[in-house]
C-alpha cells in the first residue's frame, strides 16, 4: 500500500465547535475508511493547513478518501481547498 496525504486549507470554524475537535474529525472520517497514519496541523506562511496521512491502495481511491475527508472537515470548519500527495521513494508527489 501507498502512503498519502490530503491537505486541507481551514477557514472560520462552524458555530459551536471546539478547536481541537477539527484534526481528530478530519482523521476518523479517514479512519472510517482505511488506516490513518498521522494527522498534523501545519503553519505554511502564517497559513494553518491540516494534513493528514494514510495508505491506499491506489490513487483513484486515495482521491475518493481525500474528498470524504474534506467533505466531514466541512461540517466543522469552512474548508478553503484541498489537495492530495502521494509518497514517491522520499519526496511527496501531487496527485493529479
Amino acid at each position: 500500500m501507498a502512503s498519502y496525504r490530503v491537505t486541507l486549507s481551514p477557514g472560520a470554524m462552524r458555530a459551536g465547535v471546539a478547536p481541537e475537535r477539527v484534526i481528530p474529525t478530519v482523521a476518523d472520517a479517514i479512519a472510517e475508511l482505511t488506516t490513518v497514519e498521522a494527522s498534523d496541523l501545519q503553519l505554511v506562511r502564517g497559513t494553518p493547513r491540516i494534513v493528514v496521512r494514510f495508505e491506499s491502495d491506489d490513487d483513484e481511491l486515495a482521491e475518493q478518501v481525500a474528498a470524504h475527508a474534506a467533505s466531514v472537515a466541512s461540517s466543522v470548519v469552512e474548508v478553503a481547498g484541498w489537495f492530495l500527495t502521494r509518497r514517491d521513494g522520499g519526496r511527496w508527489k501531487r496527485v493529479a
